[in-house]
């Protein structure tokens, strides 16, 4: 804020110089054409220049002083004085704003008056006053309007227009806690390894950087970047640390407040690298070998944030924990990693595409050169899109670099349509309803570039340095060259085939005056020995040197094995030196950082036209766009530029005149004011006041344990009588568990010896019932029994099975079991329960495929059960309601069998016996019949419908529930509620299952599947997709699957000793 100082007290100045003045408007007039005619320098006339020169340095500072008086003109007694101020503000601004300065004369100040009166009203009508701005930030920005993000389309002279919005913080004094994710690559602080592979390129640096300047912004207390910690002698040992700090003490303090500083001894405060375990431990993977270990991240990731949330609660705010603002993913493997985490935590999920899997499918297609099914083998695109898909379905915001991005290559999507979100973004500001769809709002923020230690061929940016000796990469580069002191064309893309560098060589080798007027540099990442290379990278560098050698480039083209991170500035200043032209030829560039990188350095570039450049181009105005499959197209934009010097040193003026639109600040303050305006969700219990429980052990609360004691007392009692009035063959009847009831009231009795407890440990899971909380907190483990038995009568043999192979477990009360099925809750009262069940034998069922949660009741004559109305508030959101099920019940209507005389319906709506609030049931009569559920997913998706649909029962049912409601993220949700460790879970699940089968068999759970049991086969993708299967975690039982297998395997889990 010091410019705004000092443009103040300048401001103020000139008033009290010009005080006895009889007319303000004379004197302005006087001053601006002493200015103009070059008299002699008076100190009004400094006054004002020292006003324009700060005005250069800084815009929005003049804007916001402007705003100040303005407002202190309406709401205080020196009114006159601050009329003047903001008169002058106006009147050096538009000064500024001229080309030249010149003399003013009676028509031209006219027109000024009324364009100041028409301005002042604008802004008193939009703005108010100064704190009226601050609290009411634009709705049409905070809204997603992507015309208002467009900062190419409304300029002033070439200039932005003054920044109101971004000039206000509307975090300011607040504490957030932000988590970015990034998975896939080699992702370190300093000295990033761009080029070393595929997955480590220009998604790397951007996510570090972001993070990086997002920690010290105003009102942010602490950002998480989540991504795989490895371990491997592969690459170096930083990418095993679990933790690496991105910002210091020292460069956080100047953001605080006082108020915001603290203690700081113990703070967390500060960008962080967090480097999560999962996956092979000693093994460093490509991403397209990632999917199978994502839901062991999303697990171990939850840990982390929960922890997280209560440590940075117990430094902020009172020891409640403070739960992020936002939880934002980049790329598809993260996208679907932050889905699940959002869900799980309940709040607002962002999402960054980077690159999209349709636009790469549509790429490969077009080449030719693969089938479709040597492309999903390769790249998994398919397993790609459909994480996108799904991100799309659950995030808030999705945050995209260009317009060309939302128009040409997310309108590829069925969950996105640009005019379906514009009918839909009308509707609910006119507050009309929407009939339960819903889109994701895109907005466009330009990704920032760090430029205070920029160099150009003038010096540092800042003037602070001056280097006398040439960097080493530069002779690495001249040493290639036959005339060093042509002008440089350069490329620095890593060997992708996208990257089309092959092409870049031929135009350049064809092109005989090219040739003689320019050197080519070729920086294509880090390499050894090109055979060690991965196969893909290996045969484009091939390609390229076979075609050096094809057109005898050698002496006239660079490409050095290797350079560090550090060295490109220097390498951009290379090629400013020799004036030469950066270029990017790639078949589509989502956004083409380079770009920006070349501009701040003084290089004009030649860009693809496909992707985010052309709105680059737009902005900075510096170059040429081309063709990328045309050969001459490219060449003859080469040409014009190294051999036009009056057009290449008007784009490079261009290029570092516009640049500062690209800046961190600015890309973090929009992106800050974007979060807010999200909806904000909460954990539900934590509403009224009450903590989440600290996850201790059940020792050290005594109010607790003798609240579950007297539970178990009352629910014995009635257990009891109803046990022996109505079925004396139960298994509770044999005493079994009635033993295990009675070890586990024993040691809740006997087992405590102090009083440490706190708010919220005895929650009721129902807030209209008298439990206290479930007693599947107290065990040491727990049993999943997620068998998808083709019948019923199966669900209950397997779980007899299972239930007499644990039941050393079930008598001593280490072991829980939690039932989680398709059958709704009428089902399970009416079929398992006769079939020699007590609703205490399970300490939790998941019914309707995961979008209901029970636990047992203490009132048994009133219901069995009690439903969680809590885990409702973590799945509702994008929640379609009657317009989805309508839409569904139509659809079911459209389907019938016109083979058959009759014509009966296929699928017939269950509502009355089978649906709750949050699973619509349908009954299918003859599966063979129906389309699959990726058809009748695109099919609601396409209509902004958001759900998760399901076959189960082997396809003779459909459950369709909210998109953040599955059997698995029931699993997460007990976690985050009730400290239940997913580690300490067994999930026992059949050979195949229902569609949501593959999202039970990864994560920090240990799995059991039951061989011969549940052939049926519904899954979406491969199982290598989903399921690791080298994972020591799952274990497979032999085919009769009988009790002494089960035992073994849960002993092989260290789970049963016997």
């Amino acid at each position: 804020m010091a410019g705004k100082e000092r443009i103040n007290s300048y401001l103020e100045a000139i008033v009290d110089m010009c005080s006895c003045s009889k007319s303000c408007n004379s004197w302005l007039v006087q001053s601006e054409r002493e200015i103009s005619s070059g008299q002699e320098l008076s100190l009004i006339r400094y006054f004002m220049e020292e006003v324009i020169a700060a005005f250069h340095e800084s815009e929005a500072d003049l804007h916001c002083s402007w705003i100040q008086a303005a407002s202190a003109a309406r709401r205080t007694t020196r009114r006159h004085r601050n009329t003047r101020l903001e008169n002058l503000c106006w009147r050096i601004w538009n000064m500024a704003l001229s080309p030249f300065h010149k003399n003013y004369t009676h028509h031209q100040l006219q027109e000024e008056k009324s364009s100041k009166a028409k301005f002042k009203h604008h802004v008193e009508e939009e703005r108010g006053n100064l704190e009226d701005t601050a609290d009411n930030v634009s709705e049409d920005l905070l809204e997603g309007d992507i015309t208002s993000a467009d900062h190419s389309e409304s300029t002033i002279n070439g200039r932005l227009p003054p920044p109101i919005i971004n000039s206000i913080n509307p975090q300011k004094g607040k504490n957030l806690y932000i988590v970015l994710i990034s998975l896939h690559g080699l992702i370190r602080g300093e000295d990033m390894e761009l080029g070393r592979d595929s997955d480590t390129g220009g998604q790397v640096k951007y996510v570090v950087e972001f993070a990086r300047a997002l920690g010290p912004m105003p009102g942010v207390y602490r950002v998480d970047l989540l991504t795989r910690q490895i371990s491997s002698p592969e690459v170096h040992w930083s990418y095993g640390e679990p933790t690496e700090k991105l910002t210091t003490q020292s460069n956080t303090e100047p953001f605080m407040d006082d108020n915001e500083m603290g203690d700081q001894s113990s703070s967390t405060r500060g960008s962080y690298i967090i480097r999560i375990p999962f996956g092979p431990k000693h093994k460093y993977i490509p991403k397209e070998h990632l999917w199978p270990h994502v839901p062991e991240f999303i697990d171990a990731a939850l840990d982390h944030i929960t922890k997280t949330s209560k440590l940075v609660g117990d430094q902020i705010n009172g020891g409640k924990p403070v739960w992020p603002v936002a939880i934002h993913g980049h790329y598809a493997d993260a996208g679907e990693a932050a889905t699940f985490l959002s869900g799980a935590l309940n709040v607002p999920m962002v999402f960054t595409g980077l690159s999209l899997g349709r636009d790469k499918l549509e790429q490969l297609l077009k080449q030719g050169r693969l089938s479709m099914e040597e492309i999903n083998s390769t790249y998994k695109i398919m397993r790609r899109i459909e994480a996108e898909e799904l991100s799309l379905d659950a995030s808030e915001l999705v945050i995209t670099s260009t317009r060309q991005e939302i128009e040409k290559h997310w309108r590829l999507y069925h969950g996105f349509n640009p005019a379906m979100e514009m009918k839909l973004r009308t509707r609910t500001k006119l507050d009309f309803s929407c009939f339960g769809r819903f889109t994701p709002r895109m907005v466009i923020i330009p990704p920032g570039m760090e430029l205070h230690h920029i160099v150009t061929q003038g010096g540092y940016m800042n003037s602070e340095i001056d280097k006398d000796e040439d960097p080493p990469i530069w002779s690495e580069i001249i040493r290639f060259f036959t005339n060093p002191h042509k002008p440089m064309i350069l490329a620095l893309a890593r060997p992708d085939p996208k990257k089309n560098l092959a092409t870049l060589v031929k135009a350049f080798g064809e092109c005989r005056p090219l040739r003689e007027l320019a050197n080519l540099t070729l920086i294509m990442g880090n390499r050894d020995v090109i055979n060690e290379m991965s196969s893909t990278n290996a045969s484009v560098l091939r390609s390229v040197l076979m075609l050096i050698d094809k057109y005898d480039l050698y002496g006239q083209v660079a490409y050095p094995k290797h350079h560090k991170q550090s060295d490109v500035p220097d390498i951009y200043r290379l090629a400013a030196k020799t004036k030469g032209v950066f270029i990017n030829p790639a078949l589509i560039e989502p956004f083409g950082l380079t770009f920006i990188e070349a501009a701040a350095h003084g290089l004009p570039i030649v860009a693809t036209k496909n992707g985010g450049p052309v709105d680059i181009h737009r902005v900075l105005d510096n170059g040429l766009l081309v063709d990328p499959h045309d050969q001459q197209s490219i060449s003859g934009a080469l040409l014009k530029l190294v051999a036009d010097k009056q057009l290449w040193a008007k784009c490079k003026q261009n290029g570092l005149k516009n640049i500062h639109l690209f800046s961190w600040p600015e890309h973090c303050k929009t992106y800050l004011s974007q979060i807010a305006s999200c909806k904000t969700r909460h954990l539900q219990w934590c509403n009224d006041g009450a903590e989440i429980s600290e996850f201790d052990p059940p020792a050290d609360s005594l109010r607790d344990m003798q609240d579950v004691s007297l539970d178990l007392n009352f629910t014995l009692d009635k257990e009891k009588n109803r046990t022996s009035e109505k079925n004396s063959n139960s298994i509770e009847s044999k005493g079994n568990d009635s033993y295990g009831r009675s070890n586990l009231k024993d040691f809740v009795s006997n087992g405590i010896s102090k009083d440490t407890h706190k708010v919220g440990f005895v929650e009721n899971a129902d807030r209209n019932s008298n439990d206290k909380f479930p007693v599947l907190r107290i065990r040491k483990d727990l049993i999943v029994i997620a068998v998808d038995c083709d019948t019923t009568t199966g669900l209950i043999e397997t779980s007899r099975t299972i239930f007499e192979a644990a039941r050393k477990g079930r008598i001593e009360g280490s072991l829980g079991f939690i039932l989680s099925t398709s059958l709704s809750m009428s089902e399970i009262n009416s079929l398992v329960l006769p079939g020699g069940f007590s609703p205490y034998d399970f300490d939790a069922v998941i019914c309707n495929s995961g979008s209901d949660l029970y636990y047992p009741s203490p009132n048994f004559e009133n219901s069995p059960f009690v439903i969680d109305s809590g885990y409702h508030s973590h799945i509702k959101h994008q929640w379609g309601g009657e317009g989805l099920r309508k839409t569904l019940v139509d659809w079911a209507a459209s389907l019938t069998d016109t083979k058959d005389e009759s014509e009966k319906q296929i699928v017939i709506d269950a509502a009355e016996q089978l649906s709750t609030n949050y699973c619509y049931a349908f009954k299918v009569h003859k599966p063979g019949m129906i389309p699959p559920v990726n058809e009748l997913q695109k099919f609601l998706r396409i209509q902004a419908l958001r759900c998760r649909l399901i076959y189960c029962q082997n396809g003779t049912r459909l459950n369709a529930i909210p998109v953040l409601a599955s059997r698995c993220q029931a699993l997460r949700y007990l976690y985050v509620r009730w400290g239940v460790e997913i580690s300490k879970m067994v999930v026992f699940v059949g050979e195949c299952g229902d569609t949501d089968y593959e999202g039970l068999l990864g994560g920090l759970h240990k799995t059991v599947v039951l061989k011969g049991i549940c052939r049926n086969d519904n899954i979406n993708h491969p199982l290598s997709d989903s399921m690791p299967f080298d994972s020591p975690n799952i274990m497979h039982t032999a085919e009769d699957c009988s009790t002494t297998d089960i035992q073994a395997s849960l002993e092989k889990l260290g789970l049963l000793k016997y």
